[in-house]
């Protein structure tokens, strides 16, 4: 592992979170085991470490709730009630089989569309949030454009075949990298069961049961995409995302790509032994010591070089206050950035009182 380091004195220009967790996809990659999908991408930190047609657009199927469920997280309470319609009802394929009449938390349906697939509860929820259906894939496309799944049209919250619904594993993998990040989709998403109302629904993701690691997923089929499934897999304080498409054994291709993937990437400490200084007026000390704000480990493949820039102030007027932010680090991996930490001030610096009327 190649580290580098610079240091860039500047005014803070705090820059938004979510620019910082999507990264451009790197070159294809060499190497890697054998599978059965048409299209794969298995990604650590954002970077695409593995693929195949990775940018080949492709019916999705029923990995397009994972765009459903996060919109309907962003946009809703978990308690609030929705009462179901008659048109929600009896949608063709898979279905958590809702009736018309009755009534579910977004909880409940959010478990029925993640654990059993519910293209009734997919309906229920488009409509619920935008009020139809066409009006919630505007909005799904509008978060797509914002994740930079830029060849990824929508036109449906469910999944089912529509020439002008389509993605790539790469954009598949950028919405899941960006749905992880959300506590509660990882909550629902991991659960094995659950209960609605008397019904137990079994979660399709049978990584869950036979993947060491797995936290979640979502299956998606139909005789046009084929098998198509998307993944996360956690091991050693570390996480891989997988996607395939058009993938007959998909289950065995997941399993085997991260094994694969853990092997090459490793838990780095950024900021780890580092320190910084910055030049103290009017005060006891002429420079001040700054340090890492915690640890924050960082997923990276082994081979990576990770460069660290250092924005810091020019100068700063005493007092200075322990443990006070002062400073941060961004955090580049092989050139593309892929976090920040701040910096904290390691004592205090008092005012030199000597100074004052000098």
């Amino acid at each position: 592992m190649v580290l580098i380091i610079k240091k860039f004195y500047t005014c803070f220009i705090f820059l938004s979170l979510l620019n910082s967790l999507f990264l451009p996809v790197s070159a294809q990659a060499s190497g890697g085991p054998e599978v059965s999908a048409q299209c794969a991408v298995l990604s650590c930190g954002g970077r695409i470490i593995y693929e195949k047609n990775a940018e080949a657009k492709m019916p999705m199927a029923s990995t397009t709730k994972l765009m459903t469920a996060i919109l309907a997280l962003e946009n809703c309470g978990l308690d609030e009630v929705v009462e179901i319609k008659a048109e929600y009802c009896g949608i063709e394929g898979s279905s958590m089989y809702l009736r018309p009449g009755t009534e579910k938390t977004v909880e409940d349906l959010l478990k029925g569309l993640l654990l059993v697939s519910g293209n009734d509860a997919a309906v229920a929820l488009a409509c619920h949030i935008s009020g139809s259906e066409a009006a919630f894939a505007a909005l799904m496309n509008e978060k797509a454009e914002a994740l930079g799944m830029n060849s990824t049209t929508f036109v449906n919250p469910h999944g089912l075949n529509d020439p002008s619904h389509y993605s790539t594993a790469a954009d598949l993998a950028r919405l899941m990298e960006y749905c992880v990040e959300n506590e509660d989709f990882v909550r629902l998403n991991a659960m094995k069961n659950a209960a609605v109302d008397g019904m137990v629904l079994v979660n399709h993701n049978k990584l869950l049961y036979n993947c060491p690691g797995c936290v979640g997923g979502k299956t998606g089929y139909t005789m046009t995409a084929g098998r198509c499934l998307v993944s996360c897999c956690e091991r050693e304080g570390g996480r891989l995302v997988c996607v395939t498409l058009s993938a007959p054994d998909d289950w065995n291709d997941h399993s085997k790509l991260y094994d694969w993937g853990f092997e090459r990437c490793e838990l780095v400490e950024p900021g780890t032994g580092q320190c910084f200084t910055v030049s103290v007026v009017s005060g006891e000390a002429n420079e001040a010591v700054l340090l890492p704000e915690g640890k924050a480990g960082i997923f990276v493949p082994k081979d990576s070089v990770l460069e660290y820039r250092a924005e810091l102030p020019r100068f700063v007027f005493a007092p200075v206050e322990k443990g006070e932010r002062g400073g941060k680090v961004l955090v580049y991996v092989d050139g593309e950035r892929a976090g920040e930490y701040y910096l904290i001030y390691s004592d205090n610096i008092a005012l030199d009182n000597s100074l004052i009327g000098a």
